[in-house]
């Protein structure tokens, strides 16, 4: 008889294939809980799962149900949101319909833990007061939502402004429905606007550093590379950005954009920079980080812990980021990365790195080693494990 306690893990998407951080976060977590937990899946999608997306998260599972959203009634709870104060991303997440099915599911069966990822689907559980529960806020979502405000457009910035301040009560209102609070870094928690914020414990992202190695780059066909989510709103931007202030100084560099679901509208937005080739979704994202000599995350707006700057860290390629992303990570500027705050810094270290190639060396292997040593999925398990242990 298996007595491992039992954890319902609730994610506003199904964690698999790993395009998208939360996804990322939510398989790796599934993973290593499963060895001291009987783990129940439950997703929300707008999608189909594909037979080989079940089977990559089976394994670590002992019960998966996806819940299929409706898109329009999607549309049409986000325009009734006009008219109250909840977030526009918990309207388009939150169905009646599937609440009352969870809400069956968990009577059934009678958790020991409830493990919720994100605020998003944070409605379908936190009236469940028969176990106790932990929010993973991952990121502060109404900090990002301010930052897309300043840069939107007129017309639509009144819309984003109106959800962060809805975001901003929200993380406040929902902490008190779970007795333990998660987030992913240390610059978050403190943009949480609860008086027992300090409660927040940080379960900082993990890399596995046997798949993201040093890979042979001698022959990078890119001085520059980048990869990320292009359907996500922080990399879009940082994109646009870095081409329209930093590339247009040097047009001989050679710049690669990579990753998953690139709109028409962004691919379009770069197309008049000859030196800029934007690539869609890679068989193996190695491949893409190892084509380019220095990697560059020019994030201006978004929040929490840049993945792609662990990866490229662990495969020992030299990183140049803002202070926006580098602050979520324990890192030291100067050392284990680069940091610029403006396009004059963006160019003067670029310039470097590519004019001194030992240094730039130096730099991407202090970065793995760095990496190697603080961003493991087995310490980020064990701090979450530990957190779940006196509840057994």
């Amino acid at each position: 008889m298996d007595k491992r306690p039992s954890l319902v893990f609730i994610a506003s998407r199904f964690p698999y294939p790993l395009e998208k951080g939360d996804k990322l976060r939510a398989f790796n977590l599934l993973k290593g809980l499963s060895k001291t937990h009987q783990i129940h899946l439950i997703a929300l999608s707008n999608e189909d799962i594909k037979e080989s997306w079940y089977n990559e998260v089976k394994p670590f599972t002992s019960e998966v149900t996806v819940y299929k959203l409706n898109p329009l009634l999607q549309w049409f709870r986000i325009i009734f949101c006009l008219f109250t104060n909840q977030p526009f991303q918990l309207a388009y997440f939150t169905s009646f319909t599937i609440k009352r099915s969870i809400k069956k599911q968990l009577a059934s069966l009678s958790p020991d833990h409830i493990f919720c990822q994100m605020i998003r689907p944070a409605e379908y559980v936190k009236n469940y007061h028969h176990c106790n529960k932990t929010i993973d806020y991952m990121d502060t979502l109404s900090v990002g939502m301010e930052r897309r405000a300043q840069k939107a457009p007129w017309v639509t910035r009144w819309i984003y402004k109106m959800e962060a301040q809805r975001l901003k009560e929200y993380e406040q209102r929902i902490f008190n429905y779970f007795e333990f609070q998660t987030m992913i870094s240390q610059q978050d928690v403190h943009y949480i606007a609860h008086p027992d914020q300090r409660k927040i414990q940080v379960i900082p992202n993990g890399i596995d550093t046997d798949f993201f190695y040093p890979m042979n780059r001698s022959e990078a066909t890119y001085d520059l590379v980048f990869v990320g989510n292009l359907s996500y709103a922080p990399n879009i931007d940082a994109m646009q950005w870095f081409a329209e202030h930093v590339l247009t100084h040097e047009p001989n560099w050679r710049l690669l954009v990579a990753g998953a679901n690139p709109s028409a509208a962004f691919v379009q937005s770069l197309k008049k920079y000859p030196n800029i080739s934007v690539e869609g979704w890679q068989p193996d994202i190695r491949t893409a980080y190892a084509r380019g000599s220095v990697f560059i995350a020019p994030m201006q707006i978004g929040t929490g812990m840049q993945n792609k700057l662990l990866e490229a860290m662990a495969m020992g390629i030299p990183c140049i980021t803002t202070p926006l992303a580098s602050e979520a990570l324990d890192v030291i500027p100067g050392k284990d990365l680069l940091v610029a705050r403006n396009e004059e810094e963006f160019l003067k270290h670029i310039r470097f790195l590519l004019n001194n190639k030992e240094e730039a060396e130096v730099l991407g292997g202090q970065g793995r080693i760095t990496v190697t040593k603080i961003y493991s999925w087995e310490r980020a398990i064990t701090a979450l494990d530990d957190l779940l242990i006196p509840l057994r």
